[in-house]
């Protein structure tokens, strides 16, 4: 369920409040997050081109990444990510833990 490796990759917590946690990792050649899974919503913004390999516990999917790309994913998702390239892969991760009093009031 989960890459091989002798080196994780590199999270750096950017910001944690009630509401977001922002959270810059940094992956070596090689290096992965480790399985886990995403308890809120989440957006990724890449910061380096990079060819992104996900373990979705059945198979490993290879996604060629470029500096700018974002995407986001729903809560619940499981999964091993590793950077599948020959160079430094970066990305922010942005967590919704719950809405803003300014963003839920758009919702009404």
């Amino acid at each position: 369920m989960a890459f091989a490796c002798t080196h994780p990759a590199h999270p750096t917590v950017q910001h944690d409040d009630e509401h977001t946690r922002i959270t810059r990792w940094d992956f070596e050649p090689g290096a992965v997050t480790g399985w886990h899974s995403h308890g809120w919503p989440y957006y990724v913004v890449m910061l380096t081109d990079a060819l992104m390999e996900v373990h979705d516990g059945d198979k490993v999917h290879s996604i060629p990444r470029k500096a700018g790309d974002a995407y986001m994913r729903d809560a619940g998702v499981q999964h091993d990510v590793r950077n599948g390239g020959a160079g430094p892969m970066a990305f922010v991760e942005i967590e919704v833990k719950k809405l803003s009093p300014a963003l839920a009031a758009l919702e009404n």
